[in-house]
């Protein structure tokens, strides 16, 4: 009997670790810090499991992956053509983060253009752990303060969650991270939801024809220290199109691919330079509005 207790208690052990744990935050941020009154939304996703976590927005997840089986069934359907259609609503954070367990190695994962890159954190939270402690939805949280990536934060960590993970790039506390606020107030991420899944969420690579890209999908990520990516950023902000036009004329040119966008005013427009020209527009009006990343010591 005692033989078929433990065994019974191995097997509960082996089936909780393949289970992926899923934290939901509310990330309240402002992205134009002249316009603080116009703070955005968006709920993020922590996965942890036995291997590390992933942290990425639920509505950019939904619109990629929902974008990616319409391509997916095009190219079943009619492989000689694909017309993209972007969601209307993709999510307004882009950026992923995942940590690999027992080291906890953390990288970045930034969009920029049509290329996907993946930069090495070279540097740790390090923290200051107060006896402060106060009620954070159902928790009960201590605080704790670090200086990282440009900004002065706070944070609240519960022992009652036994990860030391948390948002971003954030971890290395005796507990979970429930909330997190920078100095300025323009970047708050708050627990507010937690469920297991049996299932961990991968990004499920989409298989293009021949050397045919698509923008922002698809290829390996490219690997770059925060120096190289400080760079590539640089140059992106100079010519925000220069990456697009060369592999949107490639493609076109195949007439493989049919490129549209809407203008400000809702209409459509297919022609390329018209293209170009509208894409160009709203990147460097993006840039304008965008002014208050969440790690300003990146761009």
């Amino acid at each position: 009997m005692k033989k078929l207790l433990t065994s019974g208690f191995i097997l509960t052990l082996i089936f909780a670790q393949a289970q992926t744990n899923r934290f939901f935050y509310d990330y309240k941020f402002v992205s134009d810090i002249n316009d603080k009154a116009d703070v955005k939304t968006e709920m993020m996703i922590l996965d942890i499991d036995s291997k590390g976590s992933s942290y990425y927005s639920h509505a950019a997840f939904v619109a990629d992956s929902t974008m990616k089986a319409d391509i997916e069934k095009q190219i079943q359907m009619t492989p000689g053509s694909i017309n993209i259609k972007r969601s209307d609503k993709p999510g307004q954070v882009s950026f992923k983060v995942t940590k690999s367990y027992p080291d906890f190695k953390t990288s970045l994962f930034r969009k920029v253009s049509s290329d996907q890159y993946k930069i090495a954190e070279d540097s740790k939270p390090e923290w200051k752990i107060s006896d402060e402690k106060q009620k954070i939805g159902e928790y009960t949280a201590q605080k704790a303060t670090t200086s990282f990536g440009g900004r002065e934060w706070t944070a609240w960590f519960t022992q009652d969650i036994p990860f030391q993970d948390g948002p971003y790039k954030f971890y290395g506390l005796p507990g979970l991270i429930v909330k997190i606020e920078d100095s300025t107030g323009t970047h708050v991420m708050t627990l507010v939801g937690n469920k297991k899944i049996n299932t961990s969420t991968q990004d499920k690579e989409i298989n293009l024809p021949g050397d045919m890209r698509v923008y922002g999908m698809g290829g390996k990520d490219i690997e770059v220290s925060e120096d190289q990516f400080r760079k590539v950023w640089k140059a992106y902000t100079n010519d925000p199109t220069k990456n697009m036009r060369e592999m949107m004329l490639k493609n076109t040119e195949n007439n493989r691919v049919v490129f549209k966008t809407k203008t400000a005013d809702g209409r459509e427009i297919s022609d390329p330079n018209q293209v170009f020209r509208e894409m160009e527009k709203k990147a460097k009006e993006g840039f304008k509005k965008n002014n208050n990343p969440i790690e300003p010591d990146l761009q």
